[in-house]
C-alpha cells in the first residue's frame, strides 16, 4: 500500500486545514487508518483513527476539534482539523493497514500554526 499526504501548510491558530491521504496499491488489504503526528523532539503519537465500520478513534487534545473521514470510493483518507493551536504544529503522517500498529506509512505533509 501506498500512501500520500498532502493539504499540509501555515496557518493562524484558529483557523483550518484539511488533510487528505490518497492510497493506492493493495487497497484490499487496508481495514483501518489513521493520521499520526510527530513535532519536533517528541515521539510520533496517534490522532485519530478510523476502521472499515466508520468507528473513529481521537487523542483527547483534538476531540470537538478535528474529524477524521474516510471516502472509499476515492481511497482517500481525510483529517479535517478546526480551531488549530500552536501546539498542533507538527509533521503529520497518514498510516494504514489491518490494525494499529499500521503496516504502511505515508512520506507526511507538515502542518504548522502561527500564535
Amino acid at each position: 500500500v501506498q500512501l500520500v499526504e498532502s493539504g499540509g501548510g501555515l496557518v493562524q491558530a484558529g483557523g483550518s486545514l484539511r488533510l487528505s491521504c490518497a492510497a493506492s496499491g493493495s487497497i484490499f488489504s487496508i481495514n483501518a487508518m489513521g493520521w499520526y503526528r510527530q513535532a519536533p523532539g517528541k515521539e510520533r503519537d496517534l490522532v485519530a483513527a478510523i476502521d472499515s465500520e466508520g468507528i473513529t478513534y481521537y487523542v483527547s487534545s483534538v476531540k470537538g476539534r478535528f474529524t477524521i473521514s474516510r471516502d472509499n470510493a476515492k481511497n482517500t483518507l481525510y483529517l479535517q482539523m478546526n480551531s488549530l493551536k500552536y501546539e498542533d504544529t507538527a509533521m503529520y503522517f497518514c498510516a494504514a493497514g489491518k490494525e494499529i500498529p499500521f503496516e504502511s506509512w505515508g512520506q507526511g505533509t507538515q502542518v504548522t500554526v502561527s500564535s
